[in-house]
């Protein structure tokens, strides 16, 4: 074998480790629903952001309704009235 040719098996041999781990992984989520289950309460999401160095960085948390429903109408402008009751 040449100077290639074990690097090119060996990341052959990787590859074809990765894509049967990814079928299975695949297979074994079939069926499954992504996300959580609507219900009551929320949901609270972390967001971290430091620009390194000796200063400075944000932290924020978002709290997100576990309802569709109540997620959609935060979206809805504050001042928007039903045209159609004129």
């Amino acid at each position: 074998m040449n100077g290639i040719a074990l690097p090119a098996v060996l990341g052959v041999l990787i590859l074809g480790v990765l894509a049967v781990r990814a079928w299975a992984v695949m297979r074994a989520e079939r069926g499954g629903r992504p996300g959580t289950d609507p219900g009551e309460g929320d949901h609270r999401i972390r967001s971290e952001y430091f620009s390194g160095g000796g200063g400075g960085g944000e932290t924020t948390e978002y709290t997100v309704p576990k309802d569709p429903q109540a997620y959609a109408r935060l979206f809805v402008p504050k001042d928007k009235t039903d045209k159609s009751k004129g």
